[in-house]
This record gives C-alpha cells, sequence and structure tokens, in this order.
C-alpha cells in the first residue's frame, strides 16, 4: 500500500510527502522550523531520537539525521548523541544577511513555481500568501 503523507505525532505534527519534488529531509526540517517559529515547540523541549522518528516516518535514519544537523547549523536545536534533540533558546538574529536573505527569497520564488507547477492559479497562490502575511503581522 502506497502512503500520500506521512505524519509523526508527538504533540505537534510532521507531515511528509514522498511524492513531493521537496526533499524528504527539507521537508522534515521545514516542519520542524515552522514548529520551532510558531513557539509550538519550546527551548527544552526534547525531540525524537533520530532512529525513533525515523522509523515512525518511515524513513532512512540519516535523513532524518541531516534535517536535525541543519537545525543545528540554524541554531535552533543541540545534538545530544544517544539521546535525540533538544531545542535550545535560540538568539535571533537583528538582521539577515544580504545574502540569507536572497537565499530565502530564493526558496520562496521556487516554492511558487512548485505551485504553478501543480496547477494551483496564481491568483490563489497570492491571496494565500497575503493571508499569510497578514497573519504574520498580526502576530500570529
Amino acid at each position: 500500500m502506497y502512503i500520500d503523507c506521512i505524519q509523526y505525532t508527538m504533540n505537534p505534527t510532521i507531515t511528509i510527502d514522498p511524492k513531493s519534488p521537496v526533499p524528504v529531509y527539507r521537508q522534515i526540517a521545514d516542519a520542524m522550523r515552522h514548529l520551532l517559529v510558531s513557539g509550538r515547540l519550546q527551548p527544552g523541549d526534547a525531540l525524537p531520537t533520530v532512529r525513533d522518528l525515523a522509523v515512525d516516518l518511515g524513513v532512512n535514519f540519516n535523513t532524518v539525521a541531516q534535517s536535525y544537523r541543519i537545525l543545528a547549523e540554524e541554531g535552533w536545536l543541540e545534538l545530544k548523541r544517544r539521546r535525540g534533540a533538544v531545542v535550545v533558546d535560540r538568539e535571533q538574529p537583528s538582521r539577515p544577511t544580504r545574502e540569507r536573505e536572497q537565499q530565502s527569497v530564493q526558496r520562496l520564488r521556487e516554492l511558487i513555481a512548485q505551485f504553478q507547477a501543480e496547477g494551483i492559479p496564481v491568483d490563489r497562490i497570492a491571496s494565500q500568501l497575503r493571508k499569510l502575511a497578514d497573519s504574520l503581522v498580526k502576530g500570529g
């Protein structure tokens, strides 16, 4: 039986789509980053071990390890051998570097192109982006 999306339920849910052109390690890192930014994962929270999360998601443990390393490099996690990862109190950068901002805008363009390639109309993409931006401005 082929599974379209796989979810892992700690308290927050992580969903991956094996059919997506976005690599699974990035889907995991992006989902966790969203949980971190939104405050659903707090400093001191322990994440599942790499192996436990890999088993629960049905992916190779190296895939999860790569996601955890990315988040550790960004300053979100402290990796503890054989005990999983712990969310740390990340110091927010005062301003992104020009290079980092350009990379982020490029990722957004690629994501929008992916939506267009999947047949989502441009006006619907724009509408959703406006809603998301409004929720960010309002603190949501």
